[in-house]
């Protein structure tokens, strides 16, 4: 078995017996319960990064026609 399944279920008996009250002397039905719930989910799969969404480029702004300002007579 490997660590990482280990303390996953070492740390659910520890949930399931501090549920229980903290009694002494079921550490063994504690562990098998959390062996049968850890093993009987199935894995998650990893976390995907997410990627923000890219901008949108703005297109260039058109040239405007040059104002002519008439002379005030």
């Amino acid at each position: 078995m490997n660590d990482n399944l280990e303390n996953r279920i070492r740390e659910r008996a520890y949930e399931i017996w501090t549920a229980h009250g903290c009694m002494e002397g079921q550490a063994d039905q504690h562990w098998l319960a959390a062996e049968q719930e850890i093993l009987a989910t199935p894995p998650t799969p990893p976390a995907r990064k997410r990627v923000p969404p890219t901008k949108k480029r703005r297109p260039p702004a058109r040239a405007k026609k040059p104002i002519t300002l008439k002379p005030v007579s």
